[in-house]
């Protein structure tokens, strides 16, 4: 097992190694010049809209909010607890300025990733819509090859990614708080998540839009209860992050120590889990959308990515930060990390906090393993067409179990792998589409000026 997670470890640093970094930091970067910024540009408008206007009468399966609560149930999750644990664990604080960093630019690429979504979405025999990068890779791209590539990637990145890192996560949570046996844990998420994939698209997207805001809410208000607890701190903890960010950072309890390529990598990696903006996941949620324009919605898909990591993680990674908790070990002298981590932060100021946190936790990771599965399902219907939609959820809720009772390690290394490996088609395919993005950007800065005029 031992040989195994050292192959999985190299694998993992091999994937996400410098051209993988360069080139989403890259694309990030070329998007925000091509389109002129537009994720400062329309940074209060597209809040607006997420929770205000509903197109009933456009096409698309389910409303701007319930595709953005599809979306978040995908990233609002596990990511942002125990991911952001884990990055700080490998990579020191300065991993959350790299996290920011990814967040910024992240916006850009996620806006053209729906933009696509829904410009090159189709409706099938059922009437249901479908889209993603399978679909503006091979369509607009005219590279089938890449489509398929990103539909396996995005098949076996729902297994790892959705599916087993949540299970695990929190399968240790009930283990450390309440003693539970992480294969119990296993198979009650596996029968409840059995339940609602049979429903489809806007099943999930009411489940989504009631159990997202109301859990993010919960956790939400808890962080803010520490940070403002620890008020007299938060400059210190905020130049510490950007500091950690430039500098190498020393040792400190059991805390190894961390490179700058350390902070980047972890950061990177886990700010593009965390947001999946340039992954390709989050556009076929966005796909389903009803709205007049591709471009409308894809400020109100945008706004996951700041939700996520500029709110969601940035109050994980302040508590862990403002409680000194980094670093800590167990009584088997092992570094606390992961959910133990956050829950041990929350408990250092709220009595009962690692209750709160696990709490927190379950309705996050059965969220996220819920909207991963519609990924994934998309991807094999795309590959071997409909008839294999009921093999994959069979398939995809057993693997709940074993992703369940694996070591935390193997099971975020191979969603780290898979992760990687999604991207780079879907970065391809977003450079090689940019100029549709920007004219299509364009289209709807002159639609929304017009509107604006019409109401003054």
């Amino acid at each position: 097992m031992l040989k195994l997670q050292q192959v999985i470890d190299r694998v993992n640093e091999g994937v996400w190694g410098v051209p993988l970094l360069a080139l989403l930091t890259g694309v990030g970067l070329y998007l925000s010049w091509r389109l002129r910024g537009v994720q400062f540009r329309y940074f209060w408008y597209a809040h607006r809209l997420a929770f205000t206007r509903e197109d009933r009468h456009a096409e698309g399966a389910i409303s701007h909010f319930q595709a953005l609560m599809t979306a978040l149930a995908g990233t609002i999750g596990i990511g942002s607890i125990t991911g952001v644990a884990t990055a700080m664990t490998l990579g020191g604080v300065g991993a959350i300025f790299w996290m920011w960093v990814a967040a910024g630019l992240g916006m850009a690429t996620k806006y053209a990733e729906a933009v696509l979504a829904v410009k090159y979405r189709e409706v099938d025999g059922k009437g249901e819509v479908r889209g993603g990068p399978m679909y503006y890779l091979s369509k607009g791209l005219n590279q089938k090859w890449l489509a398929r590539a990103f539909a396996i990637f995005g098949l076996l990145a729902a297994i790892g990614t959705g599916n087993m890192v949540q299970s695990n996560s929190v399968a240790i949570a009930c283990k450390d708080l309440l003693n539970i046996d992480p294969l119990y844990t296993g198979v009650g998420l596996m029968l409840a998540c059995g339940l609602f994939l049979l429903r489809g698209i806007k099943s999930i997207g009411k489940l989504s839009s009631i159990l997202i805001p109301a859990m993010a809410l919960f956790y939400i208000l808890g962080g803010f209860f520490i940070i403002c607890f620890k008020i007299k701190e938060l400059p210190w903890a905020l130049l510490q992050i950007v500091k950690a960010g430039l500098t190498p950072q020393a040792a400190l309890g059991g805390f190894a120590g961390a490179s700058i390529m350390q902070a980047i990598q972890s950061g990177m990696s886990r700010g593009v889990f965390s947001s999946e903006a340039g992954l390709g996941t989050s556009p076929i949620a966005a796909a389903a959308a009803r709205t007049d324009t591709p471009s409308r919605h894809a400020l109100v898909s945008m706004c996951s990515v700041f939700i996520t990591t500029g709110i969601v993680c940035s109050i994980t990674a302040l508590t862990i930060v403002l409680t000194r908790v980094l670093g800590c070990q167990d009584s088997e002298g092992q570094l606390i990390t992961g959910s133990t981590l956050v829950m041990q932060a929350f408990n250092r100021v709220i009595p009962w906090g690692g209750i709160m946190v696990t709490l927190a936790l379950i309705p996050f990771a059965f969220s996220t393993i819920i909207g991963w599965a519609y990924y994934g399902e998309k991807c094999s219907e795309y590959l071997l067409g409909s008839k294999a939609v009921i093999y994959y959820r069979i398939l995809y809720i057993t693997l709940i179990i074993p992703g369940a009772v694996l070591s935390l390690e193997m099971v975020w290394g191979l969603a780290n792998i898979f992760n990687g490996l999604m991207a780079f088609p879907n970065l391809i395919g977003l450079v090689g589409l940019a100029g549709v993005v920007a004219k299509e950007t364009e289209l709807f800065d002159k639609l929304h000026l017009l509107e604006r005029k019409s109401l003054s």
